[in-house]
């Protein structure tokens, strides 16, 4: 079974996606379940997994509507206000849906040290006791802050989201390998290969320049802590979906088979929960 551990779905609100700007025109549009269902079976995917993009509950519904509506999506990371007085109600009212895998909040748009503030440490301490997972979306300068968080919870499920975005035209960082091994080092952080072309100057790239931080990745996460995912539609402003997934195909093409099968579905399958969803 292959999953997309990380993709998006959108209907285009100028005022609302204000992020996507005339510079990514490309993506100024709506992307749905059926624009992506054939790209996955192209590729032999067999399902993905929806993560939000904008910070409401309303998306949140959106998604899980959607995922009631196409077996494509396998699960749902949303998102909740994690700060609001109202947290362990809204958490109860959206984990009654078996689809609602986990939260995400855009921590690369806060302050550096968002994470570590007692608040919103707090809120994310409510997840476990709903079995959701918690996805960490931070730029690489603010990975001490992803740190502080994992360590204050040592059973709650966290994955990384494309790798921490680090600058992959400038080469490894040893900033960025130094706080990946330190975050790598608590057993309950995955990391996704995501997002990563489009963390390349201009767009430009060539298959080699992510192979030291790929490696980086493998050895500090290691096989059954990793999983692929497209980041799309995102990624189309870099690449194809079939170029960005050949950077990972191409790297682990020497793993065995059953490497290859965790990181490409097997640990997506095992983290956000998906038996019940598959069966």
């Amino acid at each position: 079974m292959k999953i997309d551990a990380h993709q998006h779905f959108w209907q285009f609100d100028p005022v609302r996606d204000a992020w996507i700007d005339d510079s990514m025109k490309v993506i100024q549009r709506d992307f749905l379940p059926k624009d992506l269902q054939p790209i996955l079976a192209s590729n032999g995917i067999d399902g993905c997994i929806a993560v939000q993009a904008d910070q409401s509950e309303t998306e949140t519904a959106f998604l899980l509507n959607l995922a009631a509506e196409n077996d494509c999506i396998k699960g749902v990371v949303g998102w909740v206000d994690l700060v609001a007085n109202n947290l362990t109600e809204r958490l109860a009212y959206f984990s009654e849906n078996p689809l609602l895998k986990g939260v995400r909040h855009i921590a690369q748009g806060e302050a550096d040290d968002f994470l570590m503030r007692k608040e919103v440490q707090d809120g994310i301490g409510q997840l476990e006791q709903f079995g959701l997972t918690y996805d960490i979306l931070v730029y690489a300068h603010q990975l001490p802050a992803a740190i502080d968080l994992v360590r204050q919870f040592p059973n709650q499920a966290f994955v990384l989201d494309h790798i921490a975005k680090p600058k992959i035209s400038e080469g490894l960082s040893e900033e960025w390998k130094t706080n990946i091994k330190k975050l790598a080092a608590f057993p309950n952080v995955h990391c996704k290969l995501s997002g990563m072309v489009t963390e390349t100057t201009n767009f430009r790239w060539k298959q080699s320049d992510f192979q030291p931080f790929l490696e980086v990745i493998l050895v500090e996460f290691g096989i059954n802590r990793v999983m692929y995912g497209s980041d799309w539609p995102v990624c189309l402003l870099a690449a194809k979906y079939e170029e960005q997934l050949a950077i990972v195909q191409e790297y682990i093409a020497t793993f065995s088979a059953p490497e290859q099968a965790k990181i490409m579905g097997g640990n997506a399958k095992e983290f956000y929960n998906l038996e019940t969803i598959l069966q």
